[in-house]
């Protein structure tokens, strides 16, 4: 086994910090609140709903530094082993006054009761980093994470827009910084295994791929945490003990995306935000429907293969990585196989995963010429909602005939599941409109949704039979174009 350290070590803005007594449940928030008194972290939702929580967590990646907007209400400290943690106190201007944002949110009155302005600062201080002059559209997906009751967003979208007005990312502390902490970040890695407990309650973080592997076939009863998006809400929410925790967020090799000329190899602990670029850039029908998963703090924390292997039945990626033919490497010890991501969903909360066994990586095929493609997602509310019904269709188009279908649905059933019967009438039927109409009445033999807050049965089958009117709509008489182009 690896080299065993009892304390984690993170930078806190200009502070290094060594802490033993860390339990597997702790969160950052708590942390900064509690016991460092910087307050200016807010507590709103405990869920990573509202934003108000936000900070910035720089890790050290194959790029170099890189930082990211996180809640801080469901980042488990344990986690931030090797990190740097910047809160909204860090801020500052080169004159020691108002940072750039800060200075926009006043001069467009961004800012009303002030609860979530800091969560929002440091959002927009993010884009401000990464884009200075960002479009409005930019504007908008990077707030999408941060909630506010009383200002309608305008003033606060004025105020993005304008930031770069009050100065440029060139000066700011964490670019003139930036050796100095790479440095400092660097000198706190050193291979260990990290086992840290208080009241009973131990996180283990291992050293690589192979350690954890080792330490959860050893410990198949703990918790793996990936990004925290899910098990996070079991802490805050229903204060449940996750106790041994496996926490694997900071493992470089589970984030690897491999590019063949056949297929994507998704590491299983790739973040949305990490995979984003890749998977739009190769299905680029997966544009609209990314960025209605979660907020972006979310999309920075939560990863593929937690998303997929949680088994929930509303969870977004499974139902288009279905469609798209997707599989999964799982591995156990040093033993691995793969199978269908279908199969892998047995029922409700049930997966075909052994104990101590883990998604490794996700397997997802290059589209193919004549195979056309759809991914809606169905909620309440546009931005940052679960869904009530996700889709994904990949249908085959050959000389005007459909040759094959893969058509799956999440929040139809009690697994993300294939519409079979649907497939089946589809598959050697004219591509036309009035096939995917009657496509959509066999869904009843393959799905019997249930009734809940978030959508009621009726209003489940009615959308999913939509949804092939939708297809049709985007591919058929009106996206002629589209479906000479596939069959080129």
């Amino acid at each position: 086994m690896a080299m065993v350290r009892q304390e984690i070590r993170f930078l806190l803005n200009d502070d290094e910090m060594h802490l033993g007594g860390v339990g597997a449940g702790d969160t950052l928030l708590d942390f900064l609140r509690i016991r460092q008194r910087l307050t200016g972290t807010k507590e709103g939702c405990a869920e990573g709903d509202c934003g108000a929580c936000t900070v910035l967590v720089g890790r050290l990646t194959g790029g170099g530094l890189r930082y990211e907007p996180v809640n801080a209400c469901i980042r488990l400290l344990a986690s931030l082993d090797g990190c740097h943690v910047v809160t909204v106190e860090h801020l500052r201007g080169a004159d020691g006054g108002l940072h750039p944002v800060q200075r926009a949110m006043v001069e467009h009155h961004g800012s009303q009761c002030g609860f979530c302005t800091p969560g929002i600062v440091m959002a927009l201080y993010a884009l401000w980093m990464e884009t200075p002059r960002p479009s409005e559209t930019e504007v908008e997906i990077a707030l999408q994470g941060n909630l506010c009751r009383c200002t309608g967003y305008a003033p606060i979208v004025r105020a993005a827009l304008a930031a770069a007005d009050h100065g440029g990312p060139d000066g700011d502390i964490l670019v003139t910084e930036r050796e100095r902490v790479t440095a400092a970040l660097t000198g706190l890695r050193d291979g260990a295994r990290v086992e840290v407990v208080r009241d009973g309650q131990r996180a283990i973080l291992p050293a690589d791929v192979n350690d954890f592997a080792t330490a959860y076939a050893a410990e198949p009863e703990a918790t793996v945490v990936a990004g925290a998006t899910d098990v996070g809400l079991w802490v805050t929410k229903f204060l449940r003990d996750i106790g041994p925790a496996i926490l694997i967020g900071h493992l470089d090799g589970l984030q690897q995306i491999e590019e063949c000329e056949d297929a994507l190899t998704i590491g299983a602990g790739v973040s949305y935000s990490q995979a984003e670029k890749v998977l739009l850039d190769t299905f680029p029908h997966l544009r609209e429907y990314w960025h209605r998963i979660a907020g972006w703090q979310v999309r920075n924390m939560g990863t593929i293969g937690g998303n997929i292997a949680n088994g929930s039945p509303i969870g977004d990626l499974p139902p288009v990585l279905i469609a798209l033919g997707a599989r999964l490497v799982l591995r156990h010890g040093a033993a691995r196989r793969d199978l269908p991501l279908e199969a892998f969903f047995l029922d409700y909360g049930k997966q075909d995963c052994a104990p101590g066994e883990f998604v490794e990586s996700v397997v997802v095929p290059r589209p193919q010429h004549g195979v056309l493609h759809g991914a809606w997602k169905i909620s309440k509310r546009r931005d940052e909602d679960i869904s009530s019904v996700a889709a994904g269709f990949a249908v085959t188009v050959a000389q005007g005939r459909i040759t094959d279908a893969r058509i799956a649905f999440g929040g139809m059933a009690g697994v993300p599941k294939r519409a079979k019967a649907a497939e089946a009438m589809l598959i050697g039927a004219p591509f036309e409109g009035e096939s995917f109409v009657r496509a959509a009445q066999t869904l009843s033999q393959d799905f019997a949704p249930l009734s809940d807050w978030r959508a009621s049965a009726d209003y489940r089958m009615r959308v999913a039979q939509n949804l092939f009117q939708r297809f049709w709509a985007v591919h058929g008489d009106n996206g002629q174009a589209e479906l000479q182009r596939v069959e080129a």
